[in-house]
């Protein structure tokens, strides 16, 4: 397929100048369909920084930022996000989705790489693929070269200026018994403790650089740390340690001994949860961009908000383990017991107390959890579903909110909603079920602290944190209902042809040493869309039946391929894994075949 050529709006890292397929003719070129608020694009942008460096002179990297929320395709927010997640590689913006729908796209993230001659070689959807890419960068390096189409050179790459600051993007606080802030600065890497004032700086956690070494404060490195949670007297006396600290681009909790100023890793390996076990001991269980935390007493530990597989997990401090607590890794909003429920990226969590609180930023939904009887129920506030949003006070059943990430438990039954691409704080009565706003004009409120009867507010994108002016009484605003923008796949009714395409990589082979190398789990929203074809099995096609009467909705897609080396004594062995969430429309004049691709060459 010969690639369609490059347009947008706004280019970044490039000094404002538009780029070309044409100008790049002779170099491999890789496109990252992403979004700034999806989790899964946050890691393959980790992943592909090591290609970026070891291609330097082959291969340019180009960002094609097709935004899911109306917030993300602002020009401040894209710029805000290429600085706040260290993107050294130029980036287009598609507003409109016009290079997504050009590509065939279905799914952030999705990675299409471009040969030297300009035609698509090959795609792949979701994370875990930089083993792949890399045999297929190399593959058509030794290809182009042998037929004198390759090109070497540098990067179009042009940095921005960096403004220097106290915090930079800065996320979540907390407060501590003697009346200092802990704030969790990602963007500098570290831990800032600040006296009462919230102005005065004490110590740092943290030398600044990104890592994961522990150690004094001074010496220990964190990537991109999140959410604080501290621990109860009693359990600090026993565990240690007196914070635990979600260390999100580490996929690590930290321990932080606010006496000692010692930092050590209680949880993580460093290595990103794709599969396998995700209970035992901490220190020898994988997580996967832990975003935020919380004691929770009810629960018995430190519940973790796992965003990068939207399930949650609870720590005990105490014993040093972690286990899985909700959530089965689907993305979606589903409430019910806590072993079944859907979860969509929670970003927030604040316990009152048997109750937990959170919030699910690609849902853009509040929701709490309650213990019943010997297991724990998950209720919906205010949300939806993955693609409904937008500005709406009034009955909770009705408002709508933009990828919150923060909240905090106020007096008198209230919840505080760091509403964070609407720039706003919104306020929930338990009570009466209302919800207002209380403040509007933010910069990205990540995080929300209840300090000495002050409201502080984190405004991630203004680089601070300060007091929520309360001079203002709460206003009722009656925005616009939005919606996702990607377009829907048109499937006609009746049964269709489903299937998920998976293509080892050169040099590489399916894993069936110990059964089915891959795996495939359909489910729908709502549930009535599929009379048949739901549930998980072992082959990627199957045959589905959308159901009569039914017009639309979404197909929740979760594919999973094991693949090795082929040949060696001891092969080395990855976990391909995507998530989809593909909304559809149903009307007779539709296909009767969708086909999703995980990785390989694209359709013709």
């Amino acid at each position: 397929m010969r690639a369609p050529e490059l347009r947008g709006d706004v280019w970044l890292n490039t000094g404002g100048r538009p780029l070309t397929l044409a100008e790049l003719r002779g170099r491999i070129v890789l496109l990252d369909f992403w979004t700034s608020g999806c989790i899964n694009c946050l890691h393959v942008l980790d992943e592909l920084r090591p290609l970026e460096a070891e291609f330097a002179d082959v291969l340019v990297t180009i960002g094609v930022h097709s935004p899911k929320f109306l917030h993300e395709g602002e020009r401040a927010s894209i710029e805000a996000a290429v600085r706040r997640y260290e993107v050294h590689h130029p980036v287009v913006n598609d507003p409109k989705m016009e290079l997504w729908s050009q590509y065939a796209v279905r799914a952030w993230p999705t990675l299409a790489v471009v040969d030297p001659e300009g035609y698509v070689v090959h795609v792949a959807a979701g994370e875990g693929h930089e083993e792949a890419l890399r045999r297929v960068i190399a593959d058509l390096v030794k290809k182009h070269e042998a037929k004198g189409t390759l090109r070497r050179g540098g990067s179009p790459y042009v940095p921005v200026e960096e403004q220097v600051s106290e915090l930079r993007f800065p996320s979540k606080a907390v407060a501590t018994a003697e009346g200092r802030v802990l704030v969790a600065d990602t963007g500098h890497h570290s831990v800032v403790e600040f006296a009462s004032d919230g102005e005065t700086v004490i110590r740092r956690f943290g030398s600044g650089e990104r890592g994961g070494q522990d150690g004094p404060f001074d010496i220990a490195t964190f990537a991109e740390p999140s959410g604080i949670a501290l621990l109860p007297y009693d359990v600090a006396e026993r565990a240690g340690y007196h914070a635990v600290v979600a260390d999100t681009a580490g996929h690590r909790l930290r321990g932080l001994d606010l006496i000692t100023g010692e930092v050590t890793t209680v949880a993580g390996t460093g290595a990103q949860w794709r599969t396998g076990p995700d209970s035992g001991k901490g220190v020898e269980v994988d997580l996967t961009s832990p975003w935020d935390v919380a004691w929770y007493g009810a629960a018995g530990g430190v519940v973790v908000a796992m965003a990068g597989n939207h399930t949650l997990s609870v720590f005990d401090p105490v014993s040093g383990t972690i286990r899985r607590f909700a959530g089965t890794t689907v993305e979606g909003l589903r409430d019910g017991d806590v072993g079944e429920a859907f979860f969509a990226q929670t970003s927030g969590l604040a316990a009152d107390g048997d109750k937990l609180w959170l919030v699910d930023a690609e849902t853009s939904a509040l929701r709490w959890i309650e213990p019943t009887g010997e297991s724990f129920t998950v209720h919906t506030a205010i949300g939806v579903d993955l693609f409904s949003f937008g500005h709406t006070d009034g009955p909770a059943d009705q408002a709508l909110l933009q990828h919150p990430l923060g909240l905090a438990v106020l007096p008198g039954d209230k919840v505080a909603i760091a509403d964070t691409y609407n720039g706003a704080v919104r306020r929930f009565d338990v009570f009466t079920r209302q919800v207002t706003t209380i403040a509007t004009g933010l910069s990205e409120p990540q995080g929300l602290l209840l300090h000495d009867g002050e409201l502080l507010v984190v405004e991630s994108a203004g680089n601070r944190i300060g007091p929520l002016d309360s001079s203002s009484a709460p206003t009722l605003v009656s925005g616009d209902a939005h919606a996702v923008r990607r377009p829907p796949t048109v499937l006609a009714p009746g049964e269709i042809d489903f299937s998920v395409v998976f293509q080892a990589p050169p040099g590489e082979k399916l894993d069936d040493r110990f059964g089915p190398s891959t795996r495939l789990e359909i489910s729908a929203s709502p549930p009535s869309l599929l009379a048949d074809g739901v549930g998980t099995g072992t082959d990627l096609s199957r045959k589905i039946l959308l159901a009569e009467g039914v017009t639309e909705g979404v197909l929740q897609v979760v594919a999973q391929a094991a693949s090795c080396d082929d040949g060696g004594e001891h092969p080395a062995c990855r976990i391909t894994r995507q998530d989809w969430g593909v909304p559809v429309r149903i009307q007779a004049d539709g296909a009767r075949e969708l086909s999703l691709v995980m990785a390989g060459e694209p359709a013709e």
